[in-house]
């Protein structure tokens, strides 16, 4: 990246992920970083005089537009980060305009902007299909899960990752996709975090699929490092460091595995829901907890650099297992 290029906007900047991706930011000399989220105010952000925060609605197109063309025009801020995406699996309506309606908008401005030269868009891994004849390492050019039956959830951010793939190499923007494993950790929208906040772990009898797992730091490198990679479009897998069976993750929680049959899960981690307020759906993790999926991070390590280094510290903060 050029001296010049040294001026970042980050979306969803009050979640984990976004203060991480700021303080990667400002840790590689970045002058100016506009961090706005959904928070009236943050002291969760690092404190430098290169960052600054503001609070704004996206799923406003008028707030949107006004944020490029205000301060981010005077500030001639040339790259975007954009994290910000509903972490509740359950609130679809409010979810479908920050996941895709507000990217849309995003990317319609910034095609037109003036200085914005560069768009890192956070995807997931769950956009892919996992089926048990499918490959258990995936490479980019894995199958989405297109599949109208998909829950709207996974449908969402297929449609995101989608609507920023079709652009690349038709835009004038340079934009790089990172399709990320599930970063397990709190207030991220993990499922699988949610998952191990229960004492008991329902889990479907005779099968033990294998996870990878990534952290906040190394999202975080991956992300400020897609940043700083002008010229480098596409799409990139970013597997975490930590690839294990889910029955190995929920002991490393201090948590109990209990085997059931299938039929039975859904029902019961819908009464969970009922009962405690969880936001783990079952229906949402089935594939997952049938079939392994580890991503191939060779492209990001060739074009991004990028390698998993920061292995998961276990135990996780769980709460008590009472």
């Amino acid at each position: 990246m050029s001296p010049a290029r040294r001026s970042a906007l980050i979306t969803g900047a009050t979640t984990p992920l976004g203060v991480h991706v700021c303080a990667a930011l400002l840790a590689r000399g970045f002058q100016q970083v506009l961090c706005v989220g959904s928070d009236e105010t943050t002291s969760a952000l690092p404190r430098s005089p290169a960052a600054r925060y503001l609070h704004v609605d996206l799923t406003r197109a008028r707030s949107a537009h006004d944020l490029l063309f205000g301060p981010v025009r005077e500030l001639g801020i040339e790259i975007v980060i954009h994290l910000a995406a509903h972490r509740s699996v359950h609130r679809r309506v409010e979810a479908r305009r920050l996941d895709v309606e507000a990217l849309r908008t995003l990317l319609t401005l910034a095609e037109r902007h003036p200085t914005i030269q560069r768009l890192v868009v956070r995807s997931h891994a769950d956009v892919y299909q996992q089926k048990g004849d499918l490959p258990t390492v995936i490479a980019e050019d894995h199958p989405l899960d297109l599949s109208p039956t998909a829950p709207a959830w996974r449908h969402e951010r297929v449609e995101a990752d989608v609507l920023a793939t079709m652009r690349m190499g038709l835009s004038r923007l340079e934009i790089a996709v990172l399709r990320c494993a599930e970063i397990f950790a709190a207030d991220v929208g993990s499922q699988l975090w949610d998952y191990v906040n229960a004492p008991l772990c329902l889990v479907p009898l005779g099968y033990d699929p294998l996870l990878n797992l990534l952290s906040l730091e190394d999202a975080a490198t991956a992300l400020a490092q897609a940043a700083q990679a002008m010229g480098s479009i596409g799409a990139f897998n970013i597997p975490g460091a930590d690839t294990l069976p889910l029955r190995r993750c929920i002991a490393l929680c201090g948590r109990r595995a209990v085997p059931v049959p299938g039929p039975l899960l859904g029902p019961a981690y819908r009464l969970r829901r009922l009962i405690g307020g969880s936001d783990f759906s079952y229906a949402l993790n089935a594939d997952r907890f049938h079939n392994a999926m580890v991503l191939d991070g060779r492209r990001a390590r060739a074009e991004l650099g990028y390698l998993p280094e920061h292995p998961l510290t276990w135990p996780q903060p769980m709460r008590p297992a009472t």
